[in-house]
């Protein structure tokens, strides 16, 4: 990571005299070269007490990579040795997707969903740990569930804490991005708690999917996942966000429009062999934002691989992909 200090520091001198709009660069940059395991999908990531990284994604039983420095990444197995049982009311493999990971309280959460393709019958779980590592996750069962008769899809799950409570955005599809409110000793939704709309776009089939909530300054960012994901070089996944001064919204663009009317400026897409750039998520490290997500290599065959790219404000307040 050292390599990019300079370059991080020239960017930000950059970032600091960009306009108050947040302007995606046309030329989007590239994510940070990485060797080792570079397979993964929907990826999230965090430092551990033991200073090594960890990256967790779909496929496999929530599928694990292990870093030192987040350049080069081994694979390290599975969260889980076997898929618990409960997950097989959700689909015939117990295949998880889309887990995220944080730390309080002395120790991990990973929260992830089940479900199947195309239904809104889903539901997410969660897991702790003490270490964070994969095989020390013991699961805790339902956070939170939909049905057919639901006008949302439980699954893509985020956890923010603001203001002494904790809440979870999640959603995929249905009306969009949602978000409801957990007991922090369970870290399961509170019984009753109204499930706030976040963001949705005004044509069907409502793409948008992957939420992920971040606190910058006095505003809430919301960063979502359009359009269509999980189809190789014909993906067409990018990244939008919008922002907040209050976390259960409204969220806005840059120009004004709210995410609940199709809003969102564009932060990443896209570009050269980086096809279907999403399923983001954010990472605080030593001080710096990181933007951690997927894409498909055009140069591979479309294989799902690891993104990462610092992320930097402008002066107004807006992120900035490095």
């Amino acid at each position: 990571m050292k390599r990019f200090r300079l370059a991080a520091l020239l960017a930000a001198a950059v970032v600091a005299l960009l306009p108050s709009t947040a302007t995606a660069d046309v030329t989007y940059p590239d994510p940070q070269p990485i060797t080792g395991q570079q397979i993964i999908h929907d990826p999230t990531v965090i430092r551990l007490k033991s200073g090594d990284y960890v990256a967790y994604s779909t496929g496999g039983v929530i599928g694990a990579r292990l870093s030192k420095d987040t350049e080069h990444w081994d694979d390290a197995g599975n969260a889980f040795a076997e898929p618990p049982s409960w997950w097989y009311e959700y689909n015939d493999t117990g295949d998880p997707w889309a887990p995220d990971i944080s730390y309080r309280a002395g120790k991990y959460w990973l929260y992830y969903a089940v479900s199947s393709w195309g239904t809104n019958h889903s539901a997410i779980g969660v897991a702790t740990s003490r270490t964070g590592r994969p095989g020390t996750w013991t699961d805790h069962g339902k956070v939170f569930t939909s049905e057919t008769t639901d006008s949302w899809n439980a699954i893509d799950p985020a956890i923010i804490r603001a203001d002494g409570r904790l809440w979870m955005t999640f959603g995929s599809y249905w009306t969009g991005i949602r978000m409801v409110e957990l007991n922090p000793w369970t870290g399961k939704a509170v019984p009753g708690a109204t499930v706030h709309h976040l963001a949705t776009r005004p044509d069907a089939p409502y793409a948008v999917e992957g939420p992920y909530v971040v606190k910058h300054g006095r505003y809430y960012y919301l960063f979502a996942s359009y359009d269509t994901c999980c189809a190789g070089v014909n993906s067409t996944y990018k990244i939008k966000v919008g922002r907040s001064t209050k976390i259960t919204g409204p969220y806005t663009d840059s120009t004004g429009k709210p995410m609940l009317e199709g809003g969102g400026d564009l932060l990443l897409e896209g570009h050269g062999r980086y096809i279907g750039t999403g399923g983001q998520s954010v990472f605080r490290d030593r001080g710096q934002d990181w933007l951690a997500y997927h894409y498909y290599d055009a140069e591979d065959e479309g294989t799902p691989k690891l993104g990462l790219n610092r992320l930097s404000w402008t002066r107004n307040g807006w992120p900035v992909v490095l």
